[in-house]
């Protein structure tokens, strides 16, 4: 039975879900039987030297769905082997933030108890990403749901994924080049929607003599978001620039700045303060992706944005219909005081 239950320590799923999806993988698999023992509370607190409270948690939730018994003074047993999953997902994602935080929170909500979700983080790194992806193919994962960004390399990304069986893959947030065949995708179309909401953002970003966009050489963001943002100065003439140091760049009044990366919009407050500008009068500020700390920063700050929550339900659905769509997420202009 240990080793059928097993735990990941990489994994980003909790650990009481890992331990019920061990025990229902098993129950499918025809590996653990009806009326089986499952191990005692104490017997799983020492193999895996974890908290009881996470034991507990997998117990209640199995008995909660109908799964296990528990029978006073003997143990946890098998009650049923109507799981009703059609879903095991395995989900790789680049980094950890509030945004894939959304993500999950609302593919999970989706799924419901229709599916299980193991949850990698690769940390823009390709060579971990390529072993997650390679050890998850001895896996039974019914989908594999992706996004691909990293820091460096990443250019044999489509062979590394073109091993996963089409039927069963989903890519997130950017279309990966070279994927071969017919496959699910829920994706950003990066220059047309920062193109659209510059564009209706057209009144007040004339207030500016330059924009300015942020864009790290060493950055993972598709070079789609620059060309968008490119053919917009271009069409309405603007005069621009594409910052790849924010350190190195001086601030000056009469610029507007578009940011991708957090740490870049805490640089660039830092500079306006210096020099005490004021933002939306002196300085224009545009933050890539929403978040609640934005809403109240600096009296708002204007923010373009991929609605997350929609995406993460949209790959629920692809999966829960089990359908090889490929859908543009909706895409949103917050207009606030910093611009």
């Amino acid at each position: 039975m240990k080793k059928i239950i097993s735990i990941n320590e990489y994994s980003k799923t909790p650990k009481y879900r890992q331990i019920v999806n061990s025990i229902l993988s098993g129950i499918e698999e025809g590996i653990i039987d009806l009326e089986e023992k499952l191990p005692s509370v104490n017997r799983l607190l020492i193999d895996f030297d974890i908290s009881r409270d996470t034991i507990v948690k997998a117990y209640d939730y199995l008995q909660k769905i109908g799964i296990v018994e528990s029978v006073r003074g003997k143990g946890y047993f098998v009650k049923s082997k109507n799981t009703q999953r059609k879903a095991k997902v395995f989900l790789l994602f680049n980094k950890l933030s509030l945004h894939k935080k959304i993500i999950y929170d609302s593919l999970s909500t989706t799924l419901g108890d229709e599916a299980s979700i193991d949850f990698y983080i690769y940390n823009n790194d390709f060579r971990l990403f390529k072993n997650y992806i390679n050890a998850s193919l001895a896996g039974n994962f019914t989908h594999f749901v992706i996004i691909a960004h990293f820091l460096e390399g990443g250019k044999d990304a489509s062979e590394v994924i073109n091993q996963i069986p089409k039927s069963k893959l989903i890519v997130l947030d950017k279309k990966v080049e070279g994927i071969t065949g017919e496959y699910a995708a829920v994706y950003q179309e990066f220059a047309n929607n920062i193109y659209s909401a510059l564009t209706e953002a057209l009144d007040l970003v004339r207030k500016y003599n330059v924009l300015k966009i942020i864009f790290p050489v060493y950055g993972y963001h598709p070079r789609e978001i620059l060309t968008g943002f490119e053919n917009f100065c271009l069409e309405y003439a603007f005069d621009y620039q594409v910052v790849d140091n924010l350190d190195d760049c001086m601030v000056d009044r009469g610029e507007a700045f578009v940011c991708l990366m957090e740490d870049d919009l805490v640089t660039l407050i830092k500079k306006v303060k210096s020099r005490n500008f004021v933002v939306g009068n002196d300085i224009g500020i545009i933050s890539y992706n929403e978040t609640p700390l934005k809403e109240i920063l600096l009296n708002g700050i204007t923010v373009i944005s991929t609605d997350f929550e929609q995406l993460g339900k949209t790959v629920g659905e692809l999966i829960l219909w089990n359908r090889k769509e490929q859908v543009a997420n909706p895409f949103r202009l917050i207009l606030r005081q910093s611009l």
